[in-house]
């Protein structure tokens, strides 16, 4: 059974400046909910009770929405405003076990999954990037973890992430893996090259913010060097896991996928949950007709 998740949400958001010099991209707004709601309800539906978060300088906020407000409570029940406060008890207790750990300086993902080492204790875990949504009708943290479980049938010591095919023109965008075909959605991974070229990717199946790792992980995220950018890049690990003949494989999920930490990408999810509420949909269509959108 996995317990534990780990939500990098330490990096400084560069892509969505400049109002993340002041508020998290994770707490960005999708129509009625932060960003980092839809991912951690995603979690908790996937049976994970333990969050660990990996913050940063300026990201304790994401802490604090998910946090007990006595103050705020109070407030409202003398008010008598009983529907906020309901809505605010909801988040507060969405978390049954909620860890903080802080990454003080951004040397990236490989090390911020290294930070949740002593958290972990020795157990399979999922990691969860924070800007990565996931519309499925099972949610896609489920749906490898339910891979994961039946091939923990035939073998032991393995770890499974998330993919999905990409255009052949950005595949530099993403970690593009390159294995054999087990069955229709399962891949044993070979393997693992991060940010690619056209020409030297060797697919275009993209790992996007979904894992599940056994914790030999860390023994390998304590090995590798940091990349040109300076970064411990958890591909690296990936592949040197492999490497050293620990099976690792790629799921390719069910459902629609967002990039949520790119302007354009954002625009797309808030479209997409917009769409998905029959009042905002049409809302949305009676602008675009008044504003003869072609």
């Amino acid at each position: 059974m996995i317990r534990k998740a780990v939500i990098p949400v330490a990096g400084l958001g560069t892509r969505m400046l400049p109002i993340t010099k002041v508020v998290p991209k994770e707490l960005l707004n999708i129509i009625d909910r932060p960003i980092i709601e839809y991912v951690v309800d995603e979690i908790i539906s996937s049976g994970i009770n333990t969050l660990i978060f990996i913050i940063s300088q300026g990201k304790g906020g994401i802490i604090d929405y998910f946090d007990t407000n006595l103050n705020l409570r109070s407030f409202l029940r003398e008010r008598n405003k009983t529907d906020l406060l309901k809505k605010v008890e909801q988040v507060e207790e969405k978390i049954e076990h909620l860890v903080e750990v802080r990454q003080k300086i951004p040397e990236g993902l490989g090390h911020a999954v290294l930070m949740a080492e002593r958290a972990i204790e020795n157990e399979v875990f999922a990691v969860v990037l924070g800007d990565d949504l996931v519309d499925g009708e099972v949610p896609c943290l489920k749906q490898l973890i339910e891979a994961y479980e039946k091939l923990s049938e035939k073998t032991k010591n393995h770890s499974i992430i998330a993919v999905e095919k990409v255009s052949r023109e950005e595949v530099s965008k993403y970690g593009i893996i390159d294995g054999e075909q087990i069955n229709k959605n399962l891949i044993k991974i070979k393997k693992v090259v991060e940010k690619p070229s056209v020409k030297e990717a060797p697919s275009n199946l993209a790992i996007i913010g979904r894992y599940i790792f056994s914790p030999v992980i860390f023994e390998f995220l304590k090995k590798i060097p940091k990349s040109k950018g300076g970064e411990y890049q958890l591909t690296d690990a990936i592949q040197l896991m492999i490497e050293n003949g620990y099976e690792v494989y790629g799921y390719l999920f069910k459902g629609i996928r967002f990039d949520t930490g790119n302007k354009e990408g954002f625009f797309k999810t808030v479209l997409h949950y917009a769409i998905k509420d029959k009042n905002l949909r049409e809302v949305l269509k009676k602008f675009v007709n008044e504003q003869k959108i072609t």
